[in-house]
């Protein structure tokens, strides 16, 4: 139990590291004064440029990728050597998400949290990581969303673990999957309320499929 503990600690602490925050620091800005507010890649790119929102992208990426692998690597060789490996990165993953979301470093105010999310899949259900990129894509070039993209990214994730996994499916991913799928759909709550009003931005040049007029 201590091990699990561990792991959800150093996940959230390396979460709080926000790419877009850290570098929005270096370059004398705070991005979630910019925009939407949001402290993330996609108000990044709208806000400062793709070059720093690129930046914000392998960071927290980076971020996820590391607390899946990392952490558990770090807990097994110093304190619990018959640790469940896979069972430890998914607390520790799913922690540097809600770092990333609530950053204790910047006042618990951060972005929310799908790089991160997909970093940490990556390394931990790899067969995931295609399916949700065809979703998120075709989403968007469908509809120039970017927040219902991810959200339904998001959701497409838990029959992708169970669909594609291995067999019989390891329990902590299982609960992986939908814990975040269930984040997303939380901090994206204002992107579907506005997706509601017909108030939701479009990111215009990724829509492909636009409506013939009359």
């Amino acid at each position: 139990m201590v091990e699990i503990l561990i792991a959800a600690l150093a996940g959230y602490l390396l979460g709080s590291l926000s790419g877009s925050l850290i570098l929005g620091k270096l370059r004398g800005v705070d991005i979630r004064k910019m925009g939407s507010g949001n402290a993330g890649g996609t108000n990044a790119l709208r806000s400062v440029g793709w070059m720093f929102a690129l930046g914000v992208v392998v960071i927290d990426l980076g971020k996820g990728a590391l607390a899946a692998v990392l952490v558990p690597l770090a807990i097994i060789a110093a304190w619990a050597p018959d640790a469940d490996p896979i069972r430890l990165g998914a607390v520790a993953g799913f922690s540097a998400v809600i770092g990333h979301v609530w950053p204790l470093y910047f006042r618990f105010r951060g972005g929310k949290g799908a790089g991160t999310a997909v970093g940490a899949v990556a390394v931990l259900a790899p067969w995931c990581i295609l399916p949700l990129l065809l979703v998120w894509v075709m989403t968007i070039v469908g509809t120039g969303y970017v927040g219902l993209a991810t959200v339904l990214a998001g959701l497409s994730l838990v029959p992708t673990m169970w669909l594609l996994g291995p067999d019989p499916l390891h329990p902590a991913l299982g609960a992986l999957a939908i814990a975040l799928a269930v984040l997303l759909v939380f901090t994206h709550r204002g992107n579907l309320d506005r997706l509601r009003s017909g108030t939701e931005n479009r990111f215009e040049k990724a829509r492909l499929l636009k409506r013939r007029r009359r």
